[in-house]
């Protein structure tokens, strides 16, 4: 599986950078069969100067192509921002204002952002989550949020893990991985996978060995498979 990280991060060391990578290992730990995922981070200032000069030319540079060709090509996305002024940075908007329209057409995508406070983490709800939903992505259930006394504390790494699981879960039903079961949240919706149809259940010993003909006859929108994902 491909993934690709984008962080839009401005320090170095970040906490945004800090935790796409901690969202882009957990999403490696959950992918099917233990296969892993290949893992690509896209720093957006660093094309900070391409992005720009792409508004005034119309042509991205070539870093910048590179990059838009990454998210394109990717099986998954986390996209990860700094909160500026209530919502995501600019820099994080231009970078998606740049990428083709049907780009992300469902496209499973985990939106997680940071921040100096928690007042501010409904900017995952009222920011994030409209964005990708307008560009037709397959947003995961759980968003991320870490303010700054959220590093180290309770709580964080389990958001993250459970985030992580359903982008994993998303992206091998969507690229259709064989005989794979993967559990959301936790533990109570459940997607089996079988070649490129997918079934939906709740019961645990409903795995590829019991499945019947009619089971193969039946193929469950999209749609379906992110309400299984949300059960629990």
């Amino acid at each position: 599986m491909k993934l690709v990280v984008v962080s839009a991060g401005l320090s170095v060391p970040s906490s945004t950078r800090l935790l796409a990578d901690r969202l882009a290992a957990a999403t490696g730990r959950a992918a099917p069969g233990g296969a892993g995922a290949e893992i690509r981070v896209v720093e957006l200032r660093e094309l900070a100067v391409e992005i720009a000069h792409n508004f005034t030319s119309g042509f991205p540079g070539t870093k910048l192509a590179d990059a838009l060709d990454a998210v394109i090509g990717a099986d998954g996305l986390i996209v990860v921002t700094p909160v500026f002024t209530a919502s995501y940075s600019g820099l994080f908007k231009s970078f998606f204002d740049v990428l083709d329209k049907d780009a992300l057409d469902g496209k499973p995508v985990l939106i997680a952002a940071t921040g100096g406070t928690a007042r501010h983490s409904l900017v995952l709800d009222h920011a994030l989550r409209p964005l990708f939903s307008y560009l037709r992505a397959a947003v995961v259930p759980t968003g991320v949020y870490a303010a700054s006394e959220d590093w180290g504390a309770e709580g964080l790494e389990e958001r993250i893990e459970r985030a992580a699981g359903e982008l994993a879960a998303l992206m091998a039903a969507k690229g259709g991985v064989a005989g794979v079961a993967g559990d959301a949240g936790d533990g109570g919706g459940r997607v089996t996978v079988v070649g490129p149809r997918v079934v939906a259940g709740r019961s645990p010993e409903r795995g590829p060995a019991a499945l019947t003909d009619a089971a193969f006859e039946t193929v469950v929108p999209f749609e379906q498979r992110l309400a299984a994902l949300r059960q629990g």
